[in-house]
């Protein structure tokens, strides 16, 4: 038994705001109240402390298997719970593809063994080659989480439809990366005045409207639950909320790194601010937050890709895009969105932990009684310095910034998975 005294409950699931106490029993939380006591419980004094159900990340790439020299599922799932996060979703852009039982499986097997919840993913197409749809039902029948294509856009647009209608029967969601492939000239910086400066191509928003406007009035024409995967245009923001109103079942993610900066942090930050879709200009910045703030974009997710310190050494037209996340998420939603007033607290919870759990079809976390004992204990305010990462990689322009949302434990199961020393 663990019993949590004393700390501020911030629930979106059921609307609490207020300090109380938090006892759990096994893998539940048995009690919720004040005074509560429990001998022989471990106790944790979360005086002036935040007390909210464990963060999901629905967008990660543990890159296990094929490419476990970059992450694998256990320094990941570590990574998660260092940064507050319970439940991860895994991409399928493995080697090989999550795109059979089999592939899908292994990850399965592994994801038991590790310190938080570990869900993958699978592909819409064979191989993420755009051809051929996966057997979605039998990866349904398997336990994939959802399915998407992570990495690589769908150029297709009829196997798209036929995807997002599979995906419908099935009651399972379809996310997608929208980029056009034939109008970029180069990905991973922001096509403009930063790009123009380095000599370098850039992918301009375009590249993302169009496919954005194709798949959310897809989704409006399937039916089929949709997400727009980290979006980053301005543009793109407004079509998912056009098609909100038209009665779409669409939804969209944001990044962090797409709130927090801007195409000025590749000229700072070099290949740890290049990613795709890229960073954009401040008035891109600005409409994301916005969209977040009137429900236009229901998740923040983390789109974790760790890379090696080689790979990043690369030459700006050579190196991968990516960046890692999970460490730093908490903190950046506290400092671009909490601090300047755009969110309260219990907002941003519901963007990095009911929502995403939701849209995925899980039953969304809870600091309740029965609720599964899976929550993230942090100081709203207290600054901590990123200054090193449990993940295997280190790919991130914020190492050495200051952020708020010091993490100081992460419960999952009734485990405490991360205690900050």
């Amino acid at each position: 038994m663990i019993l949590i005294k004393n700390g501020r409950v911030v629930d979106p699931v059921i609307g609490t705001d207020r300090v109380m106490d938090v006892l759990t029993d096994g893998s539940v939380i048995a009690q919720t109240g004040q005074g509560l006591s429990a001998p022989g419980a471990q106790v944790i004094d979360a005086s002036g402390l935040v007390v909210a159900p464990g963060l999901v990340d629905a967008h990660v790439h543990f890159r296990d298997p094929g490419l476990t020299w970059k992450e694998d599922i256990f320094t990941g799932a570590r990574a998660a719970a260092k940064g507050g996060f319970t439940t991860v979703i895994c991409m399928a852009n493995t080697k090989p593809v999550v795109d059979n039982p089999e592939t899908l499986a292994y990850v399965q097997e592994r994801g038991e063994s590790a310190a938080i919840h570990v869900l993958q993913a699978a592909a819409v197409t064979r191989g993420m080659k755009g051809e051929a749809l996966t057997d979605m039902e039998a990866l349904s029948d398997a336990g994939a989480a959802g399915f998407t294509d992570d990495g690589i856009p769908l150029t297709d647009g009829k196997l798209l439809e036929e995807a997002m209608r599979k995906a419908r029967e099935l009651g399972l969601p379809i996310s997608l990366h929208e980029e056009a492939p034939y109008l970029i000239g180069a990905p991973g910086v922001h096509q403009g005045r930063v790009s123009e400066q380095l000599g370098y191509g850039g992918a301009p928003r375009v590249s993302e409207d169009v496919m954005a406007a194709r798949d959310c009035m897809l989704a409006l024409h399937t039916g089929a639950s949709v997400c727009i995967q980290h979006i980053s245009s301005k543009n793109s923001v407004e079509l998912v909320r056009l098609a909100k109103k038209l009665g779409a079942d669409i939804h969209a993610e944001a990044t962090p790194h797409h709130f927090t900066l801007t195409e000025d942090a590749v000229l700072k930050y070099g290949t740890n601010a290049r990613m795709n879709p890229p960073v954009r200009t401040e008035e891109d910045r600005q409409a994301i937050i916005e969209g977040l703030r009137d429900g236009t974009i229901d998740m923040i997710v983390t789109d974790h890709a760790p890379h090696s310190g080689e790979e990043k050494a690369l030459p700006l037209e050579k190196a991968p895009s990516g960046i890692i996340g999970l460490e730093t998420s908490l903190g950046l939603g506290l400092l671009s969105l909490v601090e300047p007033g755009h969110l309260t607290l219990l907002e941003l919870m519901a963007l990095m932990s009911r929502n995403p759990a939701r849209f995925y079809r899980m039953i969304p976390g809870s600091v309740a009684p029965d609720a599964p004992a899976d929550l993230v204990v942090f100081s709203e305010k207290e600054r901590w310095k990123v200054d090193h990462f449990v993940s295997k990689a280190s790919n991130s322009p914020f190492f050495g910034w200051e952020l708020p949302g010091k993490v100081y434990y992460t419960v999952c199961a009734g485990k405490i998975v991360y205690q900050n020393q």
